[in-house]
């Protein structure tokens, strides 16, 4: 089963209100095992636009564990902290793994 990724792009205008959405999320990403794989202010765009200041991925052991997190109780209580202090995109995708190689 592939993991799960959330990948988010935010476009910041209030750093303290990303600074308690980021305190209020960590306990919600905890509870649900989430690894953050990536919190880059300094993304480098390499072909086309991209959105935000800052890009965040978090890692999941599955899609599904990735959606049971986005839609819990506990990331519900964190999320209008990151709607009201910044523009951002999300998006849930599945993990890719390699088919073996042959010999």
């Amino acid at each position: 089963m592939p993991k799960g990724y959330v990948i988010l792009t935010e476009a910041i205008r209030d750093p303290a209100g990303m600074d308690a959405y980021s305190r209020a999320a960590t306990a919600s990403m905890i509870e649900a095992d989430a690894t953050v794989l990536a919190a880059d202010a300094e993304s480098e765009v390499l072909e086309g636009r991209w959105h935000g200041d800052r890009t965040v991925v978090l890692e999941f052991e599955s899609v599904e564990a990735a959606r049971q997190w986005y839609e819990s109780a506990a990331y519900a209580r964190a999320k209008p902290l990151r709607q009201a202090a910044a523009e951002t995109n999300a998006v849930l995708v599945a993990g890719f793994e390699m088919p073996p190689r042959r010999a």
